[in-house]
């Protein structure tokens, strides 16, 4: 393999990029520049050669996907991010739904004797869901079921929660943690740099309040993800310029697990008028991510996002990682217009889905343990 991306490297015309691919296949750090080059002038081809090339050193042909469900408390929200489809301003609660402490506990308990090992916990911004809320939350599932790993609450969510409760984001990262909350997601990073941020999210969390949050979970030993959303009206440096932010946080703690980019979708928000970008230049994001961010292990693709073809090609352009079940449990995406208006898909639907782009299927727990790799196709 490294042979035939040696010579794609090495009859490409333009110079800079020959120059970037040796840096890649002697597994050098790629610079800022660099990044926005293969934007700017990579192929498709080889772009996704590299990435490809890359991930394969990684993790061979493994491609993970976890079991794992969706609790969203609330869809009200105090902020009002121009791309989201998602939220009602909670000055419209009658649009909205807001779940009770119990409420949530009974979604827990309806996967009671199902092996999932993942519940992902991420709503709107609401007012009167205090710190204290989400903390007897947290005690309430651990409580009830132990071994669940609950990953929880974007730094915007987080951000305002500590506020509110008049508590320091390390007093409250601790709290939170000793609660139950086991890892962050990534969602809330959208775009770090301020030029695009006061445009399609003044209101919440800056980028450095986002990093801080990551940062004070890492040490307390919790991991996390990050994401980033593009396709809208950032320009290639900077996607460069919010990777270059993680990639440096991540060089001094470690704790981020994967990098997950979020595809804009244009319905029923501020920004319908921005046209969607192309499932060609979904693939060019996923290869350059995988390019970039060398310090992460795992480049993911959220298939109820892209959909379950899309999510199959994104397997040749870097990426190892698909999410998991989601059970429909999730409406953040359907909203959107996404490609899965119902999105769930069964363990043995996974494992074919990754096994018919000659892959091979991990089911891993939060934190990238392997709970199973599959040989052969399951039936149900």
């Amino acid at each position: 393999m490294s042979s035939a991306v040696s010579v794609i490297v090495s009859s490409v015309k333009d110079p800079q990029l020959q120059q970037i691919g040796q840096k890649i296949l002697n597994k050098e750090r790629i610079s800022f520049d660099d990044g926005v080059a293969l934007f700017e002038k990579g192929s498709l081809a080889y772009l996704g050669a590299l990435a490809n090339w890359v991930r394969e050193e990684k993790h061979g042909n493994k491609t993970y996907f976890n079991r794992n469900f969706h609790i969203e408390p609330t869809n009200l929200c105090v902020f009002s991010c121009k791309f989201c489809s998602y939220s009602r301003l909670y000055a419209h609660k009658e649009e909205g739904w807001e779940l009770s402490i119990d409420q949530m506990l009974d979604i827990v308990k309806s996967y009671d004797g199902q092996p999932v090992t993942e519940v992902h916990i991420v709503g709107g911004v609401h007012p009167k869901m205090t710190m204290e809320f989400f903390l007897e939350l947290l005690r309430k599932i651990k409580a009830h079921r132990p071994d669940l790993h609950i990953k929880a609450f974007t730094p915007v969510e987080l951000d305002y929660m500590f506020k509110k409760a008049k508590v320091s984001t390390e007093e409250g990262m601790r709290l939170a943690h000793e609660a139950g909350l086991d890892s962050l997601p990534g969602g809330g990073a959208e775009i770090f740099h301020p030029e695009i941020r006061t445009q399609i999210c003044e209101d919440k969390v800056d980028a450095d309040g986002w990093l801080h949050i990551h940062k004070t979970a890492h040490q307390l030993g919790m991991h996390s993800n990050a994401t980033l959303l593009y396709g809208h009206i950032e320009k290639f440096w900077h996607r460069i310029d919010h990777m270059d932010r993680l990639r440096t946080l991540q060089d001094e703690t470690g704790g981020f697990n994967t990098f997950i980019p979020l595809k804009f979708r244009n319905k029923d928000n501020d920004m319908s008028h921005v046209p969607e970008s192309s499932i060609i230049e979904d693939m060019r994001m996923y290869a350059v991510s995988r390019l970039y961010m060398d310090n992460f292990p795992h480049i993911k693709a959220y298939w109820p996002m892209l959909g379950r073809q899309n999510a199959q090609l994104s397997l040749s352009f870097g990426v190892n990682d698909i999410d998991g079940t989601i059970d429909d449990s999730t409406k953040i995406y359907a909203m959107a217009g996404s490609e899965e208006q119902t999105p769930t898909m069964s363990t043995a639907d996974l494992v074919t889905l990754i096994k018919q782009v000659k892959r091979q299927p991990v089911e891993r727990g939060t934190l990238y343990n392997e709970i199973r790799v599959y040989e052969e196709v399951m039936s149900e």
